[in-house]
């Protein structure tokens, strides 16, 4: 069922892509903070901010079958470039923002979701591919930055991230059902998703963890 019928297709599209920008600015923030602390060169930084901002957008867009979101235009590649201009200049400030980093990845997870979700809603998927497409667009990035990072990628971690996102999709699905408009909608499950990962963090809650048979 597509739900964008009953909306203008050119904002749908604009809407989408002013939070692909955004969420590619938080995702390559991220990454090259990341890659910072593991003190990687400035090309190192560059090439795990890309990886990070564009590794689930292109996973997802590739298994949609559309040309990867990237290659349509270098405003995304010159934005990861911008975001690590911004992480140079502002090294001392971000360093003594203990939590920087989880607030750039908690953003891009959030606004790369609903991003996820309405462009395989647009190629006409069913909803429950949309969700799992949401899911992949908003986490598959920081598991590529992760290995980069030779690190347990995150989502397989007890912290929660990618059931924020999960659950992130399944509300964006809900207020297109009620028909909500798009940009109402997508700015409610924004603040959704990342009041999950904030509470999850605050309140340490997490999933149950699996034990092997010698624990």
């Amino acid at each position: 069922m597509n739900y964008t019928l009953s909306y203008d297709p050119e904002f749908v599209h604009t809407v989408i892509q002013v939070i692909e920008f955004l969420g590619t600015f938080a995702f390559a923030i991220s990454g090259i903070r990341h890659a910072a602390a593991h003190h990687f060169d400035w090309f190192g930084g560059f090439v795990c901010g890309v990886a990070v901002a564009i590794g689930g957008g292109t996973i997802r867009d590739v298994m949609l079958g559309v040309t990867p979101f990237w290659m349509t235009s270098p405003f995304y590649l010159v934005c990861t470039a911008l975001a690590q201009v911004f992480v140079i200049i502002f090294a001392r400030s971000l360093k003594r923002l203990d939590n920087a980093w989880f607030a750039f990845d908690t953003l891009g997870l959030a606004l790369f979701t609903i991003a996820g979700m309405q462009k395989t809603i647009d190629c006409g998927h069913p909803i429950w591919v949309a969700i799992l497409m949401g899911c992949v667009t908003g986490s598959a990035g920081g598991v590529i930055r992760d290995i980069f990072l030779t690190r347990t990628a995150l989502i397989f971690k007890k912290e929660i991230y990618a059931m924020a996102s999960i659950a992130g999709g399944i509300l964006y699905w809900l207020l297109l059902v009620m028909n909500i408009n798009v940009g109402l909608a997508a700015t409610l499950t924004f603040f959704f998703i990342c009041l999950v990962r904030f509470l999850a963090m605050r309140y340490h809650i997490s999933l149950p963890t699996l034990h092997s048979e010698e624990d």
